[in-house]
């Protein structure tokens, strides 16, 4: 579409009108297209705000500033605006449907809003925006179908899948020589490795599928960054491990701490890292049940999302290791499974120790209750919680018990 004559800034009040509300017209597209399209409405809120919204908002004014001057976006301008976004809804698996039919919902939009404007006297001008609205339309679902065919074709290439087999090789101590060459992707002598949780989802639904292939996408590209595209990742959008080659670089430690904050942003879930530097080549499958253990134990304790090293677990890992001892450690605790308020009466103990003034306000009960509460919990377990070293046994049948679930009494 080309108009006869540019409509400028003097001649055409509708789009100077128009064009001031463009950041509110965006947020409303946003809302009234992706963000109310299921599966989409049923993701968090702002999930496609910081992708989305630059795009619309960009694309949006500079069609508009292109119809004032009488021309339409070349096809490369729209690529430019479009394709990135369309890339990543791909590689999510956004259905493709679902993603036109948001797009013709926005420029109705759009259209609506410059028709609520537009004096009878604007006919002429309401056209041209309808028609440059049409003409941009066709190129970005053009450019939107190409995109997904491109990235359809290669999201499961030879390339990827051989690196997806040369990660599972060395984490499960398989040969690895051939699976390398095919991967082209040399061996090193030893990889850090990086355990990956994030915190657990609802059953499966559309969703969360979604969430979960962007969590997948994003995962890649931040470790693509940091390892220089040499990171080999195993990672189903909630749990999963990675291997980074090392190469003498001491930066990495560094580099790996702040990646918890900055998968944490990007993601927009609390996110457990647990990390093995060095690891020689033949110990990568103890050293990957090692860390796996490690992120579900900060996570299934409570402790704060971030990353984590076995000196930082260090008793509670050790308490998890199986045998007699951790059984009827446990077990100490089965008295007390029935009795909700004693449980949190012990944890308030164990947080605050001595200081019962402080214990009973957390639990938002008088000092003396929680005194009553504790001789109960003495005469349950056979173990007094007022004496140190039995404290900090109740501590360890506690974090077993968080763990596991006790079959019953100890054995006598």
């Amino acid at each position: 579409m080309t108009s006869a004559r540019p409509l400028s800034t003097t001649d055409a009040p509708l789009l100077t009108r128009l064009l001031p509300r463009w950041p509110q017209i965006a947020e409303r597209i946003l809302a009234d297209g992706l963000g109310a399209t299921p599966p989409a409405a049923d993701l968090p809120d702002g999930h496609f705000r910081p992708e989305v919204l630059p795009a619309i908002y960009a694309c949006g004014r500079a069609v508009l500033q292109a119809i004032s001057e009488g021309r339409t976006l070349t096809r490369a301008e729209v690529i430019d605006f479009v394709a990135p976004v369309a890339e990543r809804h791909a590689e999510d698996r956004f259905p493709l449907a679902l993603l036109i039919e948001a797009m013709y919902g926005s420029a109705q939009s759009v259209l609506a809003e410059a028709a609520s404007l537009a004096t009878p006297e604007e006919i002429d001008q309401l056209v041209a925006i309808g028609a440059g609205l049409l003409d941009l339309l066709k190129n970005i679902t053009i450019t939107v179908t190409e995109t997904y065919t491109e990235v359809g074709q290669s999201i499961h290439n030879a390339d990827r899948e051989a690196r997806r087999e040369l990660c599972s090789a060395l984490l499960h101590g398989r040969p690895a020589e051939a699976l390398a060459a095919r991967a082209d992707e040399p061996l090193v002598d030893s990889y850090t490795v990086l355990a990956i949780h994030a915190r657990p989802e609802d059953p499966s639904t559309t969703a969360t599928d979604l969430l979960a292939r962007r969590r997948i996408r994003i995962l890649h590209r931040t470790l693509d960054a940091l390892s220089n595209g040499t990171a080999l990742v195993s990672f189903d959008g909630s749990t999963g491990l990675a291997l980074l080659p090392v190469h003498s670089d001491p930066g990495h430690t560094l580099r790996t701490t702040a990646l918890s904050a900055e998968l944490a942003e990007k993601l927009g879930a609390g996110i457990y890292l647990a990390e093995s530097v060095a690891v020689p080549r033949a110990q990568l499958p103890g050293a990957a049940a090692e860390v796996t253990e490690l992120a579900t134990l900060a996570r299934t304790l409570g402790r704060n999302p971030g990353l984590y090293h076995l000196d930082d677990l260090l008793l509670e890992y050790q308490l998890t290791r199986p045998g007699a001892a951790r059984d009827r450690l446990a077990a100490r605790i089965v008295p007390l499974l029935e009795a909700p308020h004693l449980l949190e009466a012990l944890e308030a103990h164990l947080r605050f120790g001595a200081d019962r003034k402080s214990a009973s306000a957390h639990l938002h009960v008088h000092p003396n209750t929680l005194s009553y509460r504790l001789r109960r919990i003495g005469d349950l377990t056979g173990i007094d919680p007022g004496e140190p070293n039995n404290s900090r046994l109740l501590a360890a049948a506690l974090t077993i018990h968080r763990l596991y679930s006790p079959a019953g009494p100890p054995e006598a």
